[in-house]
């Protein structure tokens, strides 16, 4: 017996260990009120006369109380390129982790926390001498946004490219990856519109959903059914009070979600788009130039016509190794994304070297480098990805993630375990990201390893060695299970 969690991956975590977390958050709650009545009684934390204070006792009680004690395991800064390799910069606090202080020393470790799946994120003998020339001849910015005078033949050559890439008749790219998703969901859905979201989605896509002012639903983590359920019901409902028909229905996924390294149900929810005739949004950030045979993302993983969905949103600071992010659809949607969304009218335009970046990776990619270089990498990340996971699991260790993802979260549960685990692997000169409440449910948190074709297969058994020291040491081999759903 157990208590169950909302992933497809379900994950039946043993009442002992559930029953350790709530314990150790007890303890972290109760001491840390004892620590904030011990600073009032002495004054220490006083808000200037006449002032009302910024943030309140209870707003900051979790970043002083609970962030604090483990905040090293957090912005670790890096002194080079983020490949298979990096220099990670260490650091020291005379405050007890309240602020932290550079050594200027460095440590080589081993990179399993970066986004960088293809491994262009360091110096590449095609991409880097093309942004290079970029560079010479365009500058670092052009000091405007799109719709002024920061236009330029590199953005609209790229924006040709990506159209063609993921299957759609025109794309629009926007100079950050949050920003694409947060400005460009209001520009989509309104007041009197429904947005149907899944309840892992990135903050990101909850932002825009919030700004819109749409009607929103919730709907079960990559649940198609309980998506039906939803949308049917509130379809004959109507909107709240008038029962008015809904303006438009969106419904927004991702490709891959990124703390859970799962594949959205794709086949599925284009299924029930259709039956509903619901529009789609899809977030490709993490699964574009990852998953397919050819890096097209989840629309070819799954075996889906890309004209089934209707707006495909993607970044390029994962598997492309650069900044911004894209919308891709019909030339009339894209259209009006130009003239509406603030991303294009005011935002600056993507950094010319960046477009560069993105645009010949993708020509590699697609081979027009006259090599094969570009599906080797894609090959290569999925091979490492799915041997790593493997070995993993084979440890022992509650792993989640769908096959060729090459996100792969290692779950902790204990609060006490996430700096511990990352300290741990870091002293080793592993580096890792670790991700707990509220990034996480209270009772999930976890590490998140992120897989490149950068890595050789010797440094994934160094890793592996690692993690399997730290597994020992942090009492990582839980007594539960994790049940692949289906449909």
């Amino acid at each position: 017996m157990g208590i169950k969690s909302d992933v497809r991956h379900l994950i039946v975590l043993p009442y002992l260990t559930a029953l350790g977390v709530y314990f150790s958050y007890s303890l972290l709650y109760l001491f840390g009120h004892i620590r904030d009545l011990y600073f009032h009684l002495r004054g220490k934390r006083k808000t200037p006369s006449g002032y009302a204070p910024i943030t309140s006792d209870d707003e900051a009680f979790y970043t002083r109380n609970l962030y604090h004690r483990i905040q090293d395991c957090w912005n670790r800064p890096i002194c080079s390129a983020p490949d298979a390799w990096f220099d990670v910069m260490d650091r020291t606090s005379f405050d007890n982790n309240k602020t932290m202080k550079l050594t200027g020393t460095h440590r080589n470790c081993l990179n399993l926390g970066s986004y960088n799946y293809l491994g262009f994120a360091a110096s590449d003998p095609y991409c880097t001498p093309k942004v290079i020339e970029t560079l010479e001849k365009y500058g670092w910015s052009t000091c405007s946004s799109r719709m002024d005078a920061g236009t330029t033949e590199i953005h609209t050559e790229l924006e040709a490219l990506v159209a063609k890439y993921v299957g759609k008749e025109d794309a629009i790219v926007y100079g950050m990856g949050f920003a694409t998703n947060s400005v460009t969901i209001p520009s989509l859905v309104g007041p009197g519109c429904l947005v149907l979201s899944d309840s892992l989605n990135h903050t990101s896509i909850v932002a825009g959903v919030r700004a819109s002012g749409a009607k929103v639903k919730i709907f079960r983590h990559n649940d198609a059914n309980y998506l039906e359920k939803i949308l049917r019901d509130t379809i004959s409902e109507g909107q709240p009070r008038t029962h008015r028909p809904w303006k438009k229905v969106l419904i927004i996924v991702e490709g891959i979600y990124s703390m859970e390294g799962e594949v959205c149900s794709l086949k599925e929810i284009v299924e029930i788009k259709k039956k509903y005739k619901a529009y789609l949004y899809l977030d490709e950030a993490h699964s574009i130039g990852a998953l397919g045979k050819t890096g097209r993302g989840a629309c070819e993983y799954c075996g889906v016509d890309p004209t089934d969905v209707d707006i495909m949103m993607g970044t390029f600071t994962k598997s492309f190794g650069s900044c911004g992010g894209y919308i891709a659809g019909d030339k009339d949607l894209i259209q009006y994304l130009r003239c509406v969304a603030p991303g294009s009218l005011y935002a600056t335009a993507m950094s010319p070297p960046a477009v560069k970046q993105v645009t010949s990776a993708l020509q590699l990619i697609l081979g027009e480098d006259g090599s094969t270089r570009g599906i080797s990498k894609i090959l290569q990340l999925h091979d490492n990805a799915n041997w790593f996971r493997e070995e993993l699991k084979k440890l022992g260790l509650d792993v989640l993630g769908d096959e060729d993802s090459p996100v792969m979260p290692i779950m902790l549960y204990s609060p006490g375990k996430i700096g511990a685990f990352s300290r741990y692997c870091l002293e080793r000169n592993v580096a890792v990201v670790v991700v707990g409440f509220p990034a996480t449910p209270l009772l999930l948190s976890r590490s998140r390893v992120c897989i490149s074709a950068a890595h050789s297969r010797e440094d994934l058994e160094f890793a592996l060695q690692v993690i399997e020291e730290a597994a020992d040491a942090c009492q990582l081999r839980y007594d539960s299970s994790i049940e692949k759903l289906h449909g």
